[in-house]
């Protein structure tokens, strides 16, 4: 009885739950649906008559996208600035947030504070000067350059996430690890790593989702040849307002990669969230 009465009381934030997913997907089932839809059925009717006429759909839109080329080669620079970028940050990250939590030196706190205070500096104000500098090293235009830009904006957030758990690590795994004989990198990668795994993860997710969908960053820095997916869609629909037949194909493969980092590392998630919460 007592089981009943609690599912009854759960069910009604069941549904709810459920009716705001639903609503939701509601874009994403949308664009799904018209990325298989050619430009005159789309033009002449919404998307949701694909699911009521079957017969609508056609590979036709991804067919044309992919044997284009522009879209390919979008794909690779957008893996070539986003992998890089989320695999140094990570790195780094790690070992300065290590340093800041385990490791006395002069001036932690206030390197820390720095390191803090860099969080609320908008990423507009460095786009001018940043791009100046690039014209003069040679960097602007290229991927090492939107790759360094990331990199730096990335740092703070990651270096304060991750030192807010590592502090919560207990003392006594690292001095332990240190009596036997350990160096402070053997305890960062032996101790450290592993039982921060989640939220280096969930950091990890963060870092890729925002590059992978970084538009303001890449029109600024990127040329033509470099230009990752979202200015490559960005450009169809400035040359091709009506061409929805383009832009639905290229956006749900440019949303799709997202959604398998993020369930594929969904358990890590919320533990990260919660790291540091409570200190």
């Amino acid at each position: 009885m007592a089981t009943v009465i609690r599912v009854l009381n759960r069910a009604p934030v069941t549904v709810v739950m459920l009716i705001i997913g639903a609503i939701w997907l509601v874009p994403t089932v949308g664009l799904l649906v018209s990325s298989f839809r050619t430009a005159a059925e789309s033009n002449t009717s919404g998307w949701w008559n694909g699911i009521a006429h079957p017969s609508q759909l056609t590979i036709e839109p991804y067919s044309n996208l992919l044997t284009g080329g522009g879209m390919l080669t979008a794909f690779k620079n957008t893996v070539l600035i986003t992998v890089p970028t989320t695999l140094i940050v990570v790195l780094v990250a790690s070992l300065a947030a290590y340093a800041f939590a385990w490791i006395r030196f002069r001036g932690r706190d206030v390197a820390f504070l720095i390191v803090v205070g860099l969080l609320v500096v908008p990423i507009q104000v460095a786009l001018i000067p940043v791009a100046t500098l690039y014209g003069k090293v040679g960097l602007f235009g290229h991927i090492p350059g939107v790759v360094l830009f990331h990199v730096a904006f990335g740092l703070p957030f990651a270096i304060f996430l991750l030192r807010n758990f590592f502090i919560g690590i207990p003392a006594d795994l690292l001095e332990a690890a240190r009596m036997d004989g350990a160096g402070e990198l053997q305890v960062f990668y032996r101790v450290v790593m592993p039982l921060g795994t989640p939220a280096i993860a969930s950091l990890a997710i963060f870092q890729f989702l925002w590059v992978w969908n970084d538009l303001l960053v890449a029109l600024v820095f990127a040329q033509t040849s470099s230009a990752p997916m979202t200015v490559f869609i960005r450009n169809q629909l400035r040359e091709f307002a009506s061409n929805i037949d383009v832009i639905a194909p290229a956006a749900f493969l440019q949303m799709i990669v997202p959604l398998i980092v993020f369930f594929a590392f969904q358990r890590y998630f919320v533990q990260g969230l919660l790291a540091g919460s409570v200190k």
